[in-house]
């Protein structure tokens, strides 16, 4: 049994590559693959097979996907290209004759109107007509939306946002990557649909009041025109078609998109989800 990890040079990739290994998966039937493969080389050191692969170029793609019985796709990280970058990789696997692929969706594929949703609906259609058996890992939120900018939230002493009261079912990385390694390891996932979420939803007040108590400092939650934060956006750096997206991600919270309930995630992983809370002193600590 080999295992394919696309995009191991991300942050989510490399969080599956490791609990995998946590798992005991022999590190020499893990393939893990990338564009800068000296970033795996302490995977290499462990054993672990690295191949160099760019969802750009099929013929790497084909030479990372040899001899593989299983696939994680993690989404492409070119918001507007990713969807033939997929396609690349679905191709690939087909021609393999791979057993199992698994692909990182979005919360709420089928319902949810945000823009950033569109490719990977697309994604799931060209799944469907494939033929190539899938699971999709309907991934929400990563917590690290939030605390990987704790210091300008900090430095402005607020959090803007435009997701009113609605609620968002966030995880860390690390929980959504121990789902996607137990789906991998796991018989009998084609035709699956995991719908992944926090055990426990909050509002982005409700983070302020986290951040809040986590840093001593008092933080306030402004609710903005989705036009104003996109703006706000923009003037920190955010190249603008960008800050829409988020914006209008804000607005899929507010409708209530990203809200996931089943418990997916905690069944998978077979504990409860990282807490908000935890998360927040975590990085506060850091």
């Amino acid at each position: 049994m080999s295992i394919v990890i696309t995009g191991a040079t991300g942050q989510l990739g490399r969080h599956v590559v490791e609990a995998l290994l946590e798992r005991n998966v022999p590190a020499e039937t893990i393939i893990a693959a990338g564009r800068s493969i000296e970033k795996l080389a302490d995977f290499a050191d462990q054993g672990v097979q690295v191949r160099a692969m760019d969802y750009e170029d099929a013929s790497s793609v084909a030479e990372a996907l040899k001899g593989a019985n299983k696939v994680l796709l993690i989404s492409g990280s070119a918001v507007g290209q990713r969807v033939e970058q997929h396609r690349t990789v679905i191709e690939a696997a087909k021609a393999e004759g791979v057993e199992l692929l698994a692909y990182t969706s979005i919360a709420n594929a089928e319902t949810t109107g945000m823009k950033l949703a569109a490719e990977h609906k697309a994604t799931e259609a060209i799944l469907k007509e494939s033929g190539v058996p899938f699971v999709l890992l309907r991934n929400g939120w990563y917590l690290e939306n939030y605390t990987e900018h704790l210091p300008g939230t900090l430095a402005q002493g607020a959090l803007a946002g435009s997701a009113g009261n609605g609620k968002v079912s966030g995880a860390t990385r690390a929980d959504y990557a121990h789902a996607a390694a137990a789906v991998l390891v796991a018989d009998n996932q084609a035709g699956k649909v995991y719908e992944l979420g926090g055990d426990h939803a909050f509002t982005l007040e409700e983070l302020a009041a986290e951040i809040t108590a986590a840093s001593g400092q008092t933080i306030t939650y402004n609710n903005l025109p989705a036009a104003e934060y996109a703006g706000l956006l923009t003037s920190v750096g955010v190249p603008e078609a960008f800050a829409e997206i988020l914006a209008d991600s804000d607005l899929g919270i507010a409708r209530g998109d990203l809200l996931v309930t089943g418990g997916d995630l905690s069944k998978l992983i077979g504990r409860p989800s990282t807490p908000l809370a935890d998360a927040i002193r975590s990085a506060a600590t850091a």
